[in-house]
C-alpha cells in the first residue's frame, strides 16, 4: 500500500481517501464542497432572522450551560431543544445511510439529501411567511432555528459517515485545525521527497489540502449569498439552496450509478448450480432511468457488503462497455479488500484487448491473471476450482 501511495503522489492523483476509488474521492468531494455552502446559507440566514446559529453546536452548549448557571431556565430548554434536534437529525442520517447500506444502494446520501431538502423547503416557506408578518413572536424564533438546526445534523453526519470521519461540512473548527496540521505535514513531506502519514493514517497530498481548503472557501461563500439573498428577497432567500439540493438529488436519479447484482437477483440460472461459498454479480451500465447511462458502481462498497459464506466472488464486467482508469482502479481495492478478507475475485467476460488493458494498468498486481476468465460459464468453473483448491 506504500508504494501505492507513492504512485498517487507522483501522478499527482487523489488518494484513496474515503477508502473508496478516484471517482468515488471525486463524487464525495464535490457533494462535500456543495453541502458546506449549503450550510454556510442557511446558517447566516437564522443568524439574521433569529440571532442564533444553527449549523453547528458548539456555541449553543456553551450558551446553555451559561444559562443553567445564571438560572435562566427557559432559555437553556431552548438551548438543549436546539442540541436535540440536531443529535435527531445527525441520527436520522444514521438510519438513512445504513437502510441504503444494508439495500447495497450505490448513493446512500441520495436519501438524507432528499430528506435534508425537504426541510430547508419548510424553513424557506416559513422564512417567507415571517417575511410577511405571518409567523411572528416565540413560537416563529423556535421553528426558525428548530428544523434548520436538524437539517444540519443530518447534512452533517451523511457527509461524515460517506467519508469515513474525515470531512464535515456545517462547521470549520476541525476542518481549519486539519487544515492546518496537514499543511505542515504536506511541506515536510515535500522537503524530504517523501509522503508523510497524518494522524488518521492518510497521506497529506495537494488534493487533501484543496478539499479542506475548498469546504472553508465553500462555506464563506455561502455565507455571503446568504447575507446579500436576505437582503435582496428576503421573503425567497431560502430559495437557491432548496433548488441547489432538489438539483444533487435529481442528478443521481437522472445519472444513477450501477449496483452490482446477484445472479439471482437477475434471474440467472448459474446460482443454483453453485455452491454458497460462490456467488455470482453482474454490472450492467448500460441505459437505466429515463433511458440514461448508469455509471460504475464503487467496487469497494461492494465488496465490503459481501455475505460473510462467500469466498470466491465473481464479477461479471460482460456488459460493461467502458472502464476507465478510475474503475481499473475500483478493481484493484476490490481486489486487495477481498483478499485481506481471505477471499477471492474472479473476473469474467474479459476480452483480449481488456486483458491488455488491465496488464497495463497494473491491475494484475492484485488480480491474479489466471483469476480473468473470458466468459461467465469459465468463470464459474474456475470458481469451483479455486474452491475445491484444485489447479485451474
Amino acid at each position: 500500500m506504500r508504494r501505492d501511495a507513492d504512485d498517487f503522489l507522483d501522478r499527482g492523483a487523489p488518494p484513496p481517501m474515503f477508502a473508496a476509488q478516484a471517482h468515488s474521492f471525486r463524487l464525495q468531494a464535490r457533494l462535500a464542497i456543495s453541502l458546506s455552502w449549503i450550510a454556510g446559507y442557511t446558517n447566516v440566514l437564522t443568524f439574521l432572522i433569529c440571532g442564533q446559529v444553527t449549523s453547528h453546536v458548539s456555541g449553543t452548549v456553551s450558551q446553555l450551560g451559561r444559562d443553567v448557571a445564571q438560572g435562566y431556565f427557559s432559555a437553556g430548554g431552548y438551548m438543549a431543544a436546539l442540541l436535540a434536534v440536531f443529535l435527531g437529525g445527525a441520527a436520522l442520517a444514521g438510519v438513512l445511510t445504513e437502510v441504503g447500506r444494508r439495500r447495497r444502494w450505490a448513493s446512500i446520501y441520495v436519501l438524507p439529501m432528499a430528506v435534508e431538502a425537504a426541510l430547508l423547503g419548510v424553513f424557506g416557506l416559513l422564512v417567507e411567511w415571517n417575511a410577511v408578518g405571518d409567523l411572528q413572536g416565540t413560537r416563529a424564533v423556535l421553528w426558525l432555528t428548530l428544523i434548520p438546526s436538524f437539517a444540519m445534523g443530518l447534512q452533517n453526519a451523511t457527509v461524515t459517515h460517506i467519508s469515513g470521519g474525515r470531512v464535515r461540512t456545517t462547521h470549520l473548527t476541525g476542518v481549519i485545525s486539519d487544515l492546518g496540521m496537514e499543511a505542515a505535514v504536506w511541506a515536510i513531506g515535500r522537503a524530504r521527497r517523501e509522503p508523510r502519514p497524518t494522524t488518521e493514517g492518510t497521506f497529506a497530498t495537494g488534493w487533501r489540502l484543496l478539499l479542506l481548503a475548498s469546504i472553508i472557501a465553500s462555506f464563506a461563500l455561502g455565507s455571503g449569498l446568504g447575507a446579500f439573498a436576505f437582503e435582496g428577497f428576503r421573503a425567497w432567500s431560502m430559495a437557491p439552496a432548496v433548488a441547489f439540493l432538489t438539483f444533487i438529488v435529481a442528478a443521481d436519479l437522472w445519472n444513477p450509478i450501477a449496483s452490482p447484482l446477484s445472479d439471482k437477483d437477475v434471474g440467472g440460472d448459474l446460482h443454483a448450480a453453485l455452491p454458497d461459498a460462490i456467488s455470482i454479480f453482474h454490472i450492467a451500465t448500460g441505459a437505466g432511468r429515463f433511458g440514461r447511462r448508469v455509471r460504475m458502481p464503487n467496487l469497494m462498497t461492494w465488496a465490503d457488503g459481501l455475505e460473510k459464506p462467500i469466498r470466491v466472488a465473481v464479477l461479471d464486467l460482460g456488459s460493461v462497455e467502458t472502464l476507465d482508469a478510475n474503475a481499473l482502479m475500483g478493481l484493484r481495492q476490490a481486489a486487495q479488500r477481498l483478499v485481506a478478507d481471505g477471499r477471492t475475485l474472479v473476473l469474467a467476460g474479459v476480452t483480449a484487448q481488456r486483458f491488455a488493458k488491465f496488464r497495463n494498468a497494473g491491475v494484475f498486481e492484485d488480480v491474479d491473471p489466471k483469476d480473468v476468465c473470458p466468459d461467465l460459464d469459465l468463470a464459474a468453473a474456475h470458481a469451483m476450482s479455486l474452491l475445491e483448491g484444485a489447479p485451474s
